[in-house]
């Protein structure tokens, strides 16, 4: 066996190792900042090293300061794991190492794209037609849908900022509503709107975007104009009320982004699908495939209804570039970048090993593992639910057996629970109360998983009553 090859088959076993050890792992990282700085640092060698040397200690030293997100009881953020297959495509897109920037490049990457995104609009119930761009994540998601919708409002008030940039453009306005993720407001600044354009809309106890606050604001607002709604509030899980959202934006000519990170995915549970009813209408969607299909990291996607304003703001040309022919996918079109990762072949493999069945069954498997948690603990003394848990987010409170501080009660019991490590979750602050944080997006996740995680959280609480 060659060198390279033993490197590659030397870390194939580490990552398999590694994957072996998720059901029964500590959950948390268990090394200091000064022990992983000290591990790993020092000055760069003059002569280099045997590269089987390298990986056998970059498994050796990084192993502490691990944190087991792709496990079953990881429930920090809104962070999914990945499935085997996903991973075993995600391993072979890094050996192919394709550039998917052009079908010329690579016509496989492009093609897979293609294919993957037809899979997804209908999966979604979206437009046949829509544009779809494979981006990073989230948060470039976002910034690729609102830069098609500046291009579009932007068109139809005369102008080409494309061309023209917006130096003399009609001002855009930018309603939001008061849970707005902040993903938004970067995507904003990206894009030169920045945070004095936006409006807030009021929303309700669950965070959802109260329609009457929205119909007040659009009736004050002049000129190109676009209003973010959400699809599965951070915190809570909520939906905005697209039924009631979408017309108004359309009878006021606005453009209807919906940042559907992770709630998007709802609309492929027949069980779930009402949550979104609606969503259909908006211009463009923003979701991550990450967060629940359980693919790797750089699974974001941009979707836009007008596949021209979608690849108006984001497709370039140069001399040196080959065009593919009209039915060839240009992947460069629908995305900020010229060169990339061949990102499609993870969510191409996990969407066909699921199916459209698969990808319901994951989704509605994490929604009752979520429900069963929230049971459970509602069911404690001094725990309360503070949220309908409606999809996958649980928020939870803590009261001190005597009259104290809740919220640092709250963030007592976080901080012990990720120092057991028998799960991670998180902490947040939701309307001015302090809160943990669960959130439930991981295939493996079971329903003993959950159930031990919450006997971890009870225990924690019971401690340092």
């Amino acid at each position: 066996m060659t060198s390279d090859a033993n490197v590659l088959a030397q870390a194939a076993a580490a990552a398999q190792a590694f994957l072996a050890s998720l059901p029964d792992r500590h959950v948390g990282a268990r090394a200091t900042l000064a022990e992983l700085r000290a591990a790993l640092g020092g000055l760069l060698p003059e002569a280099g090293v045997a590269p089987t040397q390298v990986i056998a200690d970059l498994v050796r030293h990084v192993d502490a300061g691990l944190i087991a997100m792709p496990g079953p009881r990881y429930f920090g953020f809104v962070i999914g794991g990945s499935y085997p297959v996903a991973v075993a495509a995600d391993w072979l897109t890094s050996a192919w190492d394709q550039n998917a920037g052009l079908y010329a490049v690579s016509p496989a990457a492009a093609v897979v794209e293609d294919v993957a995104a037809g899979w997804l609009r209908a999966l979604f119930g979206l437009p046949a037609t829509a544009g779809v761009g494979f981006v990073t994540g989230g948060q470039m998601a976002t910034f690729t849908c609102l830069a098609a919708a500046r291009h579009a409002v932007l068109r139809r008030a005369g102008w080409d900022v494309e061309q023209d940039g917006l130096c003399g453009a009609a001002p855009i306005t930018v309603v939001v509503g008061a849970e707005a993720h902040a993903t938004i407001f970067a995507a904003l600044r990206y894009l030169g709107l920045g945070a004095g354009r936006v409006r807030t809309v009021a929303a309700d106890g669950q965070g959802r975007m109260r329609s009457d606050a929205l119909r007040a604001t659009l009736a004050t607002c002049n000129g190109p104009t676009i209003v973010c709604a959400q699809a599965g509030n951070v915190n809570t899980g909520a939906f905005d009320p697209f039924p009631e959202i979408a017309p108004l934006t359309q009878r006021r000519g606005a453009w209807l982004h919906v940042d559907g990170a992770f709630g998007l995915w709802a609309a492929a549970s027949p069980a779930l699908r009402h949550l979104v009813a609606g969503v259909e209408r908006a211009d463009s969607w923003a979701t991550d495939a990450h967060k629940w299909l359980n693919v790797p990291y750089d699974a974001g996607l941009a979707i836009v209804a007008d596949a021209s304003a979608h690849r108006a703001a984001m497709s370039v040309t140069a001399a040196y570039l080959i065009p593919g022919s009209s039915d060839q996918r240009d992947p460069l079109d629908w995305t900020p970048e010229f060169s990339r990762r061949a990102r499609g072949f993870p969510i191409y493999a996990t969407l066909r090993a699921l199916g459209r069945q698969g990808v319901a069954e994951l989704i509605e498997r994490c929604c009752a593992r979520a429900r069963r948690m929230a049971e459970r603990l509602a069911a404690a003394p001094r725990v309360t639910v503070l949220n309908d848990v409606v999809l996958n987010q649980v928020l939870v409170r803590f009261q001190p057996p005597l009259d104290g501080d809740a919220d640092a009660f709250t963030r007592a019991v976080v901080e012990r629970v990720q120092r057991d490590g028998t799960c991670w979750l998180s902490g947040t602050t939701w309307q001015g109360k302090g809160a943990m944080r669960i959130s439930v997006c991981n295939w493996s996740t079971t329903e003993a998983d959950a159930d031990r995680s919450v006997d971890a959280i009870l225990r924690a609480a019971v401690a340092i009553s």
